[in-house]
């Protein structure tokens, strides 16, 4: 089969699609034949060694967690699926490698796609989807009518936590760039903020909770526009804000600042899942490159202008 192995820390230079031996799936895993892969910026992250502190890598390996595709083999000991069935998910943290044409997955970190649901958008939902919930719902502890601003709303996780809001009843406020503004009332906001505005400033005390998914500028930035009981959820665990956390819980500080580590979980998935049934949640795809062009596509996700999604076809026909 074939598959992107990295050879070395670095950029797309080190990535080439190689010809490998298939994976044999356990008792409890299937495998699935993969149509579709997202990117996330954890991908190019880990494979430049910007976090090799936190998880070092072990070469050749491929990369990147999100996938969609087929069922083809059901282990001894899955009786929830079935071969054929259009399934998605996300590989565990210290099991990457969905940039294949075949993987082998725990059937537990897979849920069935929606019908209607191209292979693209299913690809795009996982490890995006499940952080923007799990900041939302999990950290944030977000209820009905509580006001929510979403920083980077038309990005690959704060497209979601829009339409997650949403669906949990907030009011919510995205913060964009001019280009997507648009874009982003049409996912649902109530309101949107253009921080490409000279004049642009946070309301003050004006949100229960903030989620930043871009952590492009400081807390002491966001902080003026938080409730005096309030929560901030960022999805990068800097220094700084892990100090601000330590130094915010010694005080007794009645704002509360939360980092969200996606957790891959079957019912996450299937509320996920559910909610796209509904027509409640959509994929916003940038754009699908093909496998081969693997390199372009982390490189358009480093880059940082995405609107949504950074889809790779494993096959030419992806829908």
């Amino acid at each position: 089969m074939k598959a992107i192995q990295f050879s070395a820390y670095g950029g797309p230079e080190k990535a080439s699609l190689v010809e490998c031996e298939p994976p044999i799936p356990t008792e409890r895993q299937l495998l699935i034949e993969v149509e579709a892969i997202s990117i996330n910026p954890i991908d190019w992250k880990l494979y430049g060694g910007g976090l090799r502190w936190i998880k070092p890598m072990r070469f050749p390996s491929t990369p990147c967690f999100d996938f969609a595709g087929v069922v083809k083999t059901v282990g001894s000991g899955v009786e929830t699926y079935k071969a054929g069935e259009r399934v998605f998910g996300m590989l565990p943290m210290n099991g990457f490698g969905a940039a294949a044409e075949s993987i082998a997955v725990d059937s537990d970190l897979v849920s069935r796609m929606p019908e209607g649901l191209s292979f693209a958008d299913a690809a795009g939902i996982p490890l995006a989807g499940m952080t923007a919930l799990q900041a939302l719902r999990d950290q944030g502890k977000l209820q009905a009518n509580q006001r929510l601003l979403v920083i980077g709303a038309a990005g690959g996780v704060g497209h979601y936590a829009i339409q997650i809001g949403k669906a949990l009843k907030a009011h919510v406020t995205g913060v964009c760039s001019t280009r997507n503004i648009d874009r982003v009332r049409e996912l649902g906001a109530d309101e949107v903020l253009d921080y490409t505005d000279p004049g642009f400033t946070p309301p003050a005390e004006a949100f229960d909770l903030i989620f930043d998914a871009v952590a492009n500028k400081a807390l002491t930035y966001w902080q003026p526009a938080l409730k005096s009981q309030a929560t901030y959820v960022s999805t990068l665990p800097s220094p700084a804000l892990i100090l601000d956390t330590m130094v915010r819980t010694l005080l007794m500080s009645r704002q509360r600042v939360k980092l969200v580590m996606v957790k891959p979980r079957r019912k996450d998935l299937d509320y996920l899942a559910g909610l796209a049934h509904q027509g409640q949640l959509k994929t916003l795809i940038d754009q699908v490159y093909p496998l081969s062009e693997f390199g372009a596509a982390l490189e358009k996700s480093k880059q940082g202008r995405a609107q949504g999604k950074i889809i790779v076809a494993i096959k030419a026909d992806h829908s």
